[in-house]
């Protein structure tokens, strides 16, 4: 903005300096016309001459009254006048303590010059006037050039500056609209100077206001789908052991043999409460604000390989067969060590649960643009009862993921689901 407001200046000064070039010209050209033509100065020149010739009747001067004659031409101001007696100049108002008589300097007769006869005490004298009869004319002229040229530079510079008002205005009255609101309202952005750098900020915080919204309504919305969810779940264990206690209560059961029945299926039913409860938790607690601090960077083979052994261990003792297709590349990534536990022992939990135990799980290597990661599929066995939402686990891999910089992907059919997990390299 410092280098447009020096442009500015510069630039009105140029066109004001122009503009003040051509009024001399031409209010010169004007007054040269008017005041230096002949006619002009022929009729000035004999006024002037007449009222020299009353100074001289009045006064009763000499030719050589030098000091009387010096005065009176002071007083007009804007004339010269040379006094020939005998053709020989006596005096010259250009040089009045100069004894000119004594040196014979003889009449120029030029043909622009025009001699008035002047009676002076001591005869009759042949008298030149020559008058700057222009002279103020040219000084109010200059005056007002200067004042127009500088009103000229004013005026651009205020238009100039007008314009960065305008757009000052124009951002004040668009963050007004914002303040409303409207954030689909886009900020003016104009030029390259700092305003347009604050604008394209205004712009983006524009930007990353809504998107952060929309983020809190999806997040909001999400909440309120997992407690619906979890509601529902919740309910049919509670009812069962409800209608377990009732009878218990009541004793409506035949032998010990159905008493433990009912007190086994208490037993699951509250297990299955413990579960619910524990993924709900655990959503509560990686979808909050706190901010996690992510390890050093570390090679894939050395984060994942143990876990991976682990992991494939328990299905195997659990009586899954595994497809392990994850080569080991020479990459690094940064994870946090207990979001990472967390997420595999969803991943284990979910697949005991609900995997078909009859197909293989599989496992393989993703290494694209999202990042490096893995991803384990499985076919769904058919279940007569559902055991468990799985959202909640879903939406808490999905939450760590993010906070650790990466993504998580479902892929499922009916009957198959596969969850991918990608970060950054």
């Amino acid at each position: 903005m410092y280098f447009q407001l020096l442009r500015l200046l510069i630039i009105s000064a140029v066109v004001a300096g122009v503009n003040f070039l051509i009024l001399d010209q031409v209010v010169g050209y004007v007054i040269d016309s008017y005041y230096y033509s002949l006619d002009y100065q022929k009729q000035k020149g004999e006024e002037y001459a007449n009222k020299l010739q009353g100074y001289v009747n009045k006064n009763q001067l000499s030719s050589k009254d030098t000091k009387a004659l010096t005065s009176w031409v002071k007083k007009q101001n804007i004339i010269l006048v040379d006094i020939y007696k005998d053709d020989i100049l006596v005096f010259s108002s250009e040089y009045p303590d100069e004894a000119i008589w004594e040196e014979e300097i003889s009449a120029n007769n030029y043909e622009w010059e025009t001699y008035y006869t002047i009676t002076f005490a001591d005869g009759e004298a042949e008298v030149v006037v020559s008058g700057l009869y222009g002279y103020r004319a040219e000084n109010y002229a200059l005056i007002i050039e200067l004042v127009v040229s500088f009103i000229l530079f004013l005026l651009l510079v205020f238009v100039g500056i007008r314009k960065k008002m305008n757009y000052i205005l124009q951002l004040g009255n668009e963050i007004e609209i914002l303040e409303g609101g409207r954030l689909d309202y886009s900020v003016t952005i104009k030029g390259k100077d700092e305003l347009a750098v604050l604008a394209e900020g205004l712009d983006a915080m524009r930007i990353s206001f809504g998107e952060m919204i929309e983020q809190e309504t999806r997040i909001v919305r999400e909440n309120q789908k997992i407690v619906t969810e979890m509601s529902h779940d919740l309910r049919t264990p509670v009812t069962s052991i409800l209608l377990y206690t009732e009878l218990l209560k009541k004793e409506k059961y035949k032998d010990e043999d159905q008493l433990k029945e009912y007190i086994e299926k208490i037993e699951q039913k509250t297990y299955r409460m413990k579960q619910l409860t524990d993924h709900l938790f655990e959503y509560s607690l990686v979808t909050g604000n706190d901010e996690i601090r992510l390890e050093s960077p570390e090679f894939f083979e050395v984060i994942f390989y143990d876990l991976f052994s682990e992991m494939c261990s328990y299905f195997q003792s659990k009586g899954f067969a595994v497809d392990f297709n994850i080569e080991w590349i020479e990459k690094k990534i940064q994870i946090y060590t207990p979001y990472v536990m967390r997420i595999m022992d969803n991943i284990s939990s979910n697949i005991i649960k609900y995997a078909d135990i009859e197909k293989p799980i599989v496992m393989r290597l993703l290494d694209d643009n999202r990042g490096i990661g893995f991803s384990v599929e499985n076919e769904i066995k058919f279940q007569s009862e559902r055991v468990e939402s799985t959202q909640v686990g879903i939406q808490s891999i999905n939450s760590m993921m993010k906070k650790m910089g990466g993504v998580c992907e479902i892929k499922k059919t009916a009957k198959s689901f596969a969850i991918e997990l990608s970060f950054p390299i």
